[in-house]
């Protein structure tokens, strides 16, 4: 048990992609002394047209693939560049060239591509640990995988409680664990928001601080709403539907390391950090004073439509249906129905190659 407030603050790819946006995280942290354990994203776009460091291993990693030296080399100084313009502005005295001559014979040697993508995050967090003067630790050693690739909780949480508890302060890069036999693995894109609630769950956070570049959910996506309001409380099992529909302010994975320990999460704005921004909690005690928190959407469904006179007389008639598409394997998003029809909606791509053998097998089964 701790007596003093605890925070785990985790920053993204945003909010460390040059040196003025990684100085300003460096302060946020600084600013307060309960930010005790600190995980990173690696550098995320600096402006438009730019591209990410997680895209930039990615693409040396399958030149490496292909035999490709030119490009391998050419694009692999292209991140070591990235990381010297902020090394020499913030830590001109640290040098991350042992780190790039064990990664280049990695990449060189194929060690995986969940290896290649995992090291922005890995630089930044040496670099952040050196600014801040803080451990760095190595998820590779505390952050398990099961052979099948799961995610194994209790494993990692144990182990990382065991060393975080123990040092205190510490700086861990999100995004990646390693497997049973010591290979690197990823988690999804946006990983780096779960590692952060895994390390919360792990140390018994307070509260686990989100800093991205955004102040917060909005009620509705501001390219398409003018000037929406902000969400300054959410729950948990709003927030899941909301990133399920579309709203991409947090990995909705995030949400179950911290959603167990009942430990809030709070979304801030590193450019804007006085902005109130929004905190999810299992059970809100504030209320918003509106009947609809947000609204969020995606792209490119398709319904399928489903009319039979006194249909709602003939008992399993919809499950009949669903299990035709259980055996083409495509999930459903949504029924709504009626008294004599209902509609099946379902992502485009996943059924456009089968659409007109469901539709027969419809005809002939029900």
């Amino acid at each position: 048990m701790h007596n003093e407030l605890l925070k785990v603050a985790k920053f993204g790819g945003s909010s460390l992609s040059d040196p003025r946006r990684f100085g300003e995280a460096i302060s946020i942290i600084k600013a307060q002394e309960e930010r005790r354990f600190v995980v990173v994203s690696a550098p995320g776009k600096r402006f438009s047209g730019d591209e990410k460091v997680t895209d930039l291993l990615y693409a040396c990693y399958d030149a490496a693939q292909n035999g490709n030296q030119e490009a391998f080399h050419r694009i692999f100084d292209r991140i070591k560049e990235r990381f010297s313009l902020l090394q020499d502005a913030l830590c001109p005295d640290f040098s991350l060239d042992e780190d790039f001559e064990t990664i280049c014979a990695g990449l060189k040697r194929r060690m995986g591509k969940d290896y290649a993508a995992s090291r922005g995050e890995y630089l930044c967090g040496k670099l952040m640990a050196k600014c801040l003067g803080y451990p760095f630790v190595d998820p590779a050693d505390c952050v398990f995988f099961k052979d099948d690739g799961a995610f194994d909780s209790e494993h990692t949480n144990g182990a990382l409680h065991s060393v975080l508890t123990s040092l205190g302060r510490a700086v861990i890069p999100g995004f990646y664990g390693s497997m049973p036999n010591d290979t690197i693995r990823t988690f999804s894109r946006g990983g780096s928001d779960i590692t952060g609630s895994i390390v919360a769950r792990a140390v018994d956070a307070d509260l686990y601080e989100n800093w991205t570049d955004v102040s917060g959910f909005l009620m509705a996506d501001p390219t398409i709403v003018k000037n929406p309001k902000g969400i300054t409380h959410i729950t948990y099992s709003e927030l899941r539907e909301l990133s399920y529909m579309g709203a991409s302010v947090l990995h909705e994975e995030a949400i179950f390391p911290v959603k167990e320990a009942n430990i809030p999460i709070h979304i801030l704005n590193t450019n804007r950090p006085q902005d109130a921004g929004t905190i999810i909690q299992e059970h809100s005690k504030v209320k918003s004073g509106y009947p609809i928190t947000g609204i969020a959407g995606k792209k490119d469904f398709m319904s399928i439509y489903v009319y039979k006179k006194h249909m709602s007389n003939e008992v399993g008639f919809i499950r009949k249906a669903l299990s035709i598409l259980e055996k083409y394997h495509i999930s459903i998003e949504h029924i709504p129905s009626g008294i004599d029809s209902f509609n099946i909606v379902v992502e485009k791509k996943e059924i456009e190659e089968s659409l007109y053998e469901i539709l027969a097998h419809f005809k002939d089964e029900l």
